[in-house]
């Protein structure tokens, strides 16, 4: 497939992640996450504002559900969303009810491998139980403890053992980023590099900065595609 360009709002303040959205769309990005802090302080209501401001966006509710698949599904995609987050160490029953949820509302399911004993194993499954896309996710905290962890550790691996999509996440730099799609992996997040300050999840005050950022990623992750 050809690259893909997603920002990652992992903010807590929906007008923030609103006002990051609209310079992001400005600046070419393709898809919207409202990332797992954004859900947890406003709920379905980002998905909804995010939805009325973009309507033609696909729309990631990062949810990272790991039970009550079918319903936590049902209500991310009754609110907008376009994708939703499953977590690849639930239990199958509930990958596969957040699958069926997903046919019946016709959106696609992203299946996260983060803390995953065997990564390449959790992606094979995750696949044959009918998800749409890989995320090699690096955890925030994992990297805060250790920060050598990387997708980079097992990012080849679980590209050359499935057939869908692989997206790769955690602590990537924008240069590293826009390399993604060489390694296999088209589905391009940033977010963390560009809105996390410090150890507090709040967004650039750069504006100008922010946008030359993502017209630059955006040129780069879709050259030559």
């Amino acid at each position: 497939m050809k690259p893909i360009l997603q920002i990652s709002l992992d903010l807590t303040n929906i007008e923030e992640a609103l006002d990051m959205a609209e310079l992001a769309v400005e600046a070419g990005v393709d898809w919207i996450e409202a990332g797992t802090p954004l859900l947890l302080s406003e709920g379905l209501h980002a998905v909804r504002k995010l939805r009325e401001a973009f309507p033609h966006h696909p729309i990631v509710a990062d949810l990272k559900t790991m039970d009550g698949g079918y319903l936590e599904a049902e209500m991310m995609a009754k609110a907008g969303a376009t994708h939703v987050v499953v977590m690849g160490v639930a239990h199958q029953a509930t990958i596969r009810a957040v699958v069926r949820a997903a046919k019946h509302y016709n959106i696609k399911v992203m299946g996260d491998i983060m803390a995953s004993e065997d990564p390449v194993a959790c992606a094979r499954m995750l696949e044959e139980n009918g998800v749409d896309y890989i995320i090699v996710h690096t955890g925030f905290d994992e990297r805060g403890e250790d920060p050598a962890r990387t997708p980079f550790d097992h990012l080849d691996e679980v590209v050359k053992a499935v057939s869908i999509p692989v997206q790769a996440v955690g602590g990537l730099s924008i240069d590293q980023a826009a390399e993604m799609p060489k390694h296999g992996a088209p589905l391009v997040v940033v977010g963390a590099p560009l809105v996390i300050d410090r150890q507090e999840f709040s967004p650039s005050t750069d504006r100008e900065k922010l946008k030359e950022i993502l017209l630059e990623l955006n040129k780069r992750v879709k050259a030559n595609y």
